[in-house]
Order: C-alpha cells, then structure tokens, then sequence
C-alpha cells in the first residue's frame, strides 16, 4: 500500500508528501499564490499521466516524436462536491509522426493505460482529439 500525508501550513495552503517522497503545496484559496487547488492538480495528472503513455508508445512505434503538449480543459458540476463532469485534451505532437500511429497511441492511453483518465472517467466526459504541429 502506497501512502501520502497532507500537512496544515496556514489558512488554506497544506503541504502533501507522496509516497515517492516529493512535496507538492496545495493552496485552496481563490488565488491560488502558493500552489494548484486540489481539484485543478487534477488536470495536471491526467495531462502527465496520458503524456508518459503517449511517449512510450510512440517510442515503441519507432516514431520520432520532437515535442508534445496536452492541453487540457474542463468543467465541473455547479453544485458539490463539484467533480469534473466534461474534460477535452488536445495533444499538440511534432516530429516524424505517422497519423495513424498517434491516432492509436492516444487511444491506448485514453482507453486503457492512463489510470487518472480511468478515475476521472468515471464522473467525467472525456474527450480528445489531436494536432500533428510542423
């Protein structure tokens, strides 16, 4: 079992330790000044988390991939707890990249590698789509 601890620093700011070790400041006040909100970290994991399979796969597909950058956009239920109930990704890819290859490598990880997609699958409409830049 994997464990984190969230430590109180002052008004709304906490201090969380993963399991890894590293630290992330959290800051749920309105502005934000000290770190990410919970929910809008969100965004970022399921951003890294379909960005590490994307890599990979297209590595394994022997695809010269230059850059890459998801972006990624969300709404939330107007009323608590306030989940994520629609999500877009759009990847932006440059490199050597064959269509069909990018097509299949995001599909993968939307559909079956990316654990935070998974998750947030389960409340959210997630859709994507993507740009091969030159």
């Amino acid at each position: 079992m994997q464990t984190a601890s969230v430590k109180w620093l002052a008004g709304k700011e906490f201090l969380a330790t993963m399991p890894s070790g590293a630290t992330i400041t959290f800051d749920a006040g309105s502005t934000h000044k000290s770190g990410p909100g919970p929910m809008e970290a969100l965004l970022g994991a399921l951003g890294a988390c379909t960005s590490v399979d994307v890599v990979g796969i297209l590595a394994k597909k022997r695809q010269r991939l230059d850059s890459l950058e998801v972006v990624i956009s969300g709404e939330r239920a107007p009323k608590p707890p306030e989940v994520w109930t629609k999500l877009e990704l759009v990847f932006r890819l440059r490199g050597q990249l064959d269509e069909k290859a990018v097509r299949d490598a995001i599909e993968l990880s939307q559909n079956k590698y990316c654990s935070v997609a998974a998750m947030l699958g389960k409340t959210a409409k997630i859709s994507y789509r993507h740009e091969i830049l030159p």
